[in-house]
């Protein structure tokens, strides 16, 4: 029997995301609701309750919504597993911005990486 293997695209396993316990989340992390990456704003914990769990409420304003920032909530126990987005972010520093005054805009000249 002859197998057929597309080679065109690949995967490496690596995975988007990784799981981090609700209770380990912290404001300004970030996090996966509903299948989008959300920057988490606002976030509490309740007490433990009757039933022995306490439950997390997360605020969250989801990143790639451009200017319609949608702010999503979610309740989960604090032991469930969330999705949390595997983001590198880097930090530049602005050396030089040049004025051009025959279009009266600003435009950034040089930065460099800021460490």
């Amino acid at each position: 029997m002859v197998y057929e293997t597309d080679l065109t695209t690949g995967d490496a396993g690596a995975s988007s995301t990784y799981p981090m316990q609700c209770s380990t989340l912290r404001k300004s992390g970030f996090m996966v609701f509903r299948g989008q990456p959300c920057k988490i704003v606002k976030m509490s914990t309740s007490k433990t309750g009757k039933h022995g769990r306490a439950k997390v409420h997360l605020v969250g304003i989801a990143i790639f919504m451009g200017k319609k920032k949608k702010k999503k909530k979610d309740i989960c126990p604090s032991v469930h597993n969330m999705g949390v987005p595997n983001i590198q972010t880097h930090d530049y520093q602005l050396i030089h911005v040049s004025v051009m005054c025959a279009m009266s805009e600003e435009y950034a000249v040089a930065i460099k990486p800021y460490k």
